[in-house]
Order: C-alpha cells, then sequence, then structure tokens
C-alpha cells in the first residue's frame, strides 16, 4: 500500500510539474524500505504473510464460480495482479498448459509491457488451473483486447473490485479473517497468492532459486533469496551434514 500511495504521488507531482503548477518532482527520490506483504520485515510465514496450504485448500473449496477461474490461477501461477488483470486469451495455450506472460494492467488500467524484461516469461499450468479455465472461456465477458479476467464490460479489472468484491469476501466466507470471525478483517492482501505460490514451487516442486526467479519473474536472484531464501532450507538436510562434521572430527 505504501509503495501505491508513493506510485501515485509521483505521478501527481509530475502532472503538475508538466502543466508548470510546480518546479520540480519532490517525491521522484523517495525510497521506501523493503518489507513483507504484511508491512512487517522478517522471513515470510505461512499463516502470517501468505495463506497455508489449509487455507488455500478452503479458498478453492468455497470460491464462487465465477471467480474460481481468477483465483485458482492467482495459487498455481504466481502471477502479480497486474499481470492477471491484463492476460489475454490469445496468451493462453491451454493445449500446451502454459501461460505466456506478455502484459500488464497498470493501477489506472492502461495495459503495457510487463514490470520489467524478467516479467516476460512463460509459466506451466497445473491441470486444476487448464481446467478453471477451459470452463470459464464460454462465459469470460467479450472486450476489445481479450481479457481472460475483464469486468462485465470486458474491460480492465479494477484493484478496488478484485479486492473488495473477489478476495475480501472469500477470505470472510472462510472465515480466514484477523480473528476467525466472518464479520472481521480479511487476513490476506492479494499479493499474498503470488507469496503463496512461490512457497508452493519451491517446498513440492524442488526448484532450484533460479528457477523460481524465472517463473516469479524477479527482475534479480537477489530479490528470489531476499523473499524466499529461507524457504529454500532443509533442517534435516543440515542436521545429517552437522553429523557427517562431528565423524570426521571424532574418527580423526
Amino acid at each position: 500500500m505504501r509503495r501505491k500511495v508513493l506510485t501515485n504521488l509521483k505521478t501527481a507531482i509530475s502532472f503538475a510539474q508538466g502543466r508548470g503548477e510546480v518546479a520540480q518532482n519532490v517525491a521522484r527520490g523517495v525510497s521506501l524500505r523493503k518489507e513483507d506483504g504484511r508491512g512487517t520485515s522478517g522471513p515470510l510465514r505461512a499463516g502470517i504473510n501468505f495463506p497455508t496450504k489449509a487455507e488455500l485448500h478452503l479458498m478453492i473449496d468455497k470460491v464462487r464460480e465465477k471467480d474460481r477461474a481468477l483465483i485458482v490461477t492467482a495459487i498455481f501461477t504466481g502471477m502479480r495482479i497486474s499481470e492477471l488483470r491484463g492476460l489475454r486469451w490469445c496468451d493462453v495455450d491451454l493445449v500446451a498448459g502454459t501461460i505466456h506472460v506478455r502484459q500488464r494492467a497498470d493501477a489506472w488500467g492502461r495495459v503495457g509491457a510487463p514490470k520489467s524484461k524478467a516479467g516476460s516469461r512463460d509459466i506451466p499450468l497445473a491441470p486444476m488451473v487448464v481446467n478453471a479455465l477451459r470452463l470459464w472461456l464460454p462465459s469470460c465477458p467479450a472486450g476489445k483486447i481479450d481479457l481472460v479476467f475483464p469486468n462485465r464490460h470486458g474491460r480492465v479489472q479494477t484493484l478496488q473490485n478484485l479486492r473488495e468484491r473477489v478476495f475480501v469476501p472469500l477470505q470472510k466466507s472462510c472465515c480466514i479473517t484477523i480473528d476467525g470471525e466472518p464479520t472481521s478483517a480479511a487476513k490476506y492482501g492479494f499479493h499474498a497468492l503470488r507469496h503463496a505460490s512461490a512457497s508452493l514451487f519451491i517446498a513440492h516442486l524442488g526448484w532450484t532459486p533460479k528457477r523460481v526467479q524465472a517463473v516469479m519473474g524477479h527482475s534479480s536472484i537477489r530479490m528470489t533469496y531476499d523473499l524466499y531464501g529461507h524457504l529454500f532450507e532443509d533442517p534435516e538436510a543440515d542436521r545429517e551434514a552437522m553429523k557427517k562434521i562431528e565423524a570426521a572430527v571424532v574418527a580423526a
């Protein structure tokens, strides 16, 4: 949220500067300290910063049919919300089971290139995603740019709609809230599904950090390690390694 506010502020001041109303964009040099998806520093944790597998399962079971393809795709691909909002059917290969990320929609609904060169990538699809997209295709609202997840008029969905009309109600229906009550605030932001995807890739596919970087569309391997480095740790393997070190010293 802080990053969005700063981006909007920079844009507004740039507009004013272009009209000669201000001399310079004082917000341009402002940077934010990197934090995790919940606004607290430290390692990302399941159940705190992103949904657990049990919570993801519950969301898949409870999601409304018209929102199912969106939620399932978000969970199993790790796509950014901007990439989901800008996804076209021509970039979805249901036969090969692949999504080609080639564009995104910004906060104002403007469609353009991905965030960085690394954002253009191919993502393999789980069978559930392929099936959900096949079922969604016939009822998907048509529009000029043939979006996969448009609003009812076939245009780019707003972030607020997706948050307030899809993801927040879904979490409340699952009691995935701050204190477990359906009337309480939703526990996660939409970006948390991206973190959940990365955790699944690491825990269950055995992907290397480089492969996770490629599929997630990170601009650098450092970003991958900063966010998910702790998830690559293997305590059991570490314990076995320490036993070998001990044995080597004792046998000397």
